[in-house]
């Protein structure tokens, strides 16, 4: 996900700027395994060579899966065209779900460094990063005798215990759950036919997505699952630039192509990616994202952001026809993320990493962040958010007609640190005292009123300032206006100016209590006269019963 502890993808597009000149040592011959230090890396058809023979052991299973794939993307109710792909509508469940946990977990978690980036900056020698690759010399040893690979035999997940994972998250008030399957690391949570480097032959050795799809079942909650794989085409590149274990042949089904990520800027000022990527690599990922689908058949499927890499657009077509004609086939309603621009409007679910939407979007929507501002694997000493400032986004989100996926990163031995679990158990308190007025919901006319302004768009997460008794966010459900207070006002009274003397209201319920509340309507709106303050998350739902229900109705 994120780069380093900086929040994001977002830091990636700057951080990609900057490469492009860095990295523009392309030409040249290719280099032996053995590099000496500051030799150039190979050029991209030996680096393609090399990848591709060491992925060659998995052919034959990789032209099943993609035949498969291939087929079922032309029989159903799409096909791999973006017009046809616009016939994609988000199922009831997930418009009614509201609320989900995304698990960011891997070998990347026994460094516990600065989060689930690790993997790319312990390569890094000079920069900004370089201190990642300081930590992994000094704690594992110098390069190029150990590597990234040396981490999976110390990731154990001892303490792994899905069924209690899945019944925090329940507990949580989720009603979705998506781990990682692969992250940009190369290394699979699951039990894959197209790679040996995976959570069931090393590791933990177990089928880390397979249990857990069992146990999040078993609660009652939608899986979902997110492949972060396109980005693997560069993501150890900085290990090509000196005498590694990334040069080895050996470990190149692991390292992947590992190409210089190149991009500029275009005449109109907008960056343009230049990033190689061959014909095999997109063989791959496509037939990676379709092996995840046949074997666990997630509810949701989540894409990264590098997906929307011009190379990407015919394979990310034709998985989406074989992802909704196969769930048609099983009559399952499933939904598919992706951020910014990487697909058509229309076509799948637009999600808005680490940020919020200005105003209510007229079709279903999603944000995710993590319970720690700076990264989503495991660090140690991270920090993390207070439960009132993820409940102020969840209603926010909620009353634009968004999702929140939450995430949380677990340590490497499976235990959950107790600062996410204890803002999860908060927010599930939270969710069962006022989650009236978030499951099912739909947008009202408006989606609040108050002072304070959120920052719209992608990174923009911790630049919302708190939220003040002054601030409400509206939603609709069964005929009934519930509004949410995102403070508690000192004088005892609330005031909703977007409920004028027009709209006749009947009564009033905090949910927290499940008591009346006196109001009165005046000409600048709807009066609360509020009882002592409940306990718990500083957000407070009121149930707002109209004369004319409809006046509630989305």
């Amino acid at each position: 996900m994120s780069t380093a502890r900086t929040g994001g993808k977002a830091m990636a597009s700057g951080m990609r700027a900057g490469m492009a000149m860095a990295f523009a040592f392309l030409a040249g011959a290719a280099v032996a395994a053995d590099a000496p230090p500051g030799a150039p890396p190979p050029d991209a058809a030996t680096i393609e060579r090399q990848w591709v023979a060491a992925n060659r052991p998995y052919d034959a299973a990789r032209r099943a899966i993609l035949g498969q794939t291939r087929k079922l993307a032309w029989q159903g109710p799409m096909v791999p065209d973006w017009q046809s792909l616009t016939a994609y509508r988000a199922p009831e469940w997930y418009r009614d779900a509201k609320f989900g946990i995304f698990i960011h977990w891997g070998v990347y978690s026994v460094a516990a460094y600065k989060g689930e980036w690790y993997p790319r900056h312990m390569y890094e020698r000079s920069g900004q990063y370089a201190d990642y690759y300081r930590h992994q010399v000094a704690t594992y040893g110098p390069m190029p005798k150990v590597g990234y690979k040396d981490l999976i035999p110390r990731f154990k997940a001892g303490h792994f215990d899905p069924q209690a994972w899945a019944r925090l998250f329940r507990e949580a008030g989720a009603r979705f759950v998506v781990p990682v399957a692969e992250h940009h690391d190369g290394f699979a949570m699951y039990d894959s036919k197209l790679s040996d480097w995976t959570a069931v032959k090393m590791g933990p050795h177990r089928d880390v997505i397979g249990e857990l799809a069992r146990a999040v079942r078993a609660q009652g909650m939608k899986l979902g699952l997110s492949s972060h794989r396109a980005e693997h085409d560069w993501f150890f590149e900085y290990g090509r630039t000196f005498d590694s274990d990334v040069n080895d042949p050996r470990y190149a089904a692991l390292y992947g192509p590992a190409h210089p990520l190149l991009s500029a800027r275009g005449e109109d000022g907008r960056e343009v990616d230049w990033t190689f990527v061959s014909d095999a690599y997109l063989d791959d990922w496509l037939a990676r994202s379709s092996e995840i689908v046949d074997d666990y058949h997630p509810d949701l499927m989540y894409f990264d952001w590098w997906v929307g890499q011009p190379r990407f657009r015919g394979a990310l077509a034709e998985f989406a026809a074989f992802f909704y004609n196969q769930a048609a086939a099983r009559g399952q309603g499933v939904v598919l993320d992706y951020k910014l621009d990487d697909m058509r409007p229309g076509t799948g679910t637009m999600n808005i990493e680490r940020g919020q939407a200005a105003d209510i979007r007229a079709e279903p929507w999603q944000t995710e962040t993590s319970v720690s501002p700076d990264s989503w694997g495991y660090a140690e000493g991270d920090t993390y958010k207070t439960p009132d400032e993820i409940v102020g986004l969840l209603a926010d989100v909620v009353s634009k007609n968004g999702d929140l996926l939450l995430n949380v990163g677990p340590k490497a031995d499976g235990t959950i640190p107790p600062q996410a679990r204890g803002i999860l158990l908060a927010v599930g308190s939270w969710l069962k005292a006022n989650g009236e007025a978030i499951y099912g919901t739909r947008p009202w006319t408006r989606f609040g009123e108050g002072p304070t302004q959120v920052v719209a768009g992608t990174m923009q997460d911790t630049k919302t300032k708190p939220y003040t008794a002054e601030d409400f966010r509206f939603t609709t459900r069964g005929g009934k206006l519930y509004a949410i207070e995102l403070g508690w006002p000192r004088d005892g009274r609330a005031l909703i100016h977007s409920i004028g003397p027009a709209t006749k209201v009947k009564s009033v319920t905090l949910l927290a209590t499940g008591q009346p509340v006196a109001f009165r309507q005046r000409p600048d709106g709807l009066q609360l006269d509020l009882p002592a303050r409940p306990e718990g998350v500083h957000a407070y739902a009121y149930r707002i019963v109209l004369a004319d229900a409809a006046g509630a109705a989305p």
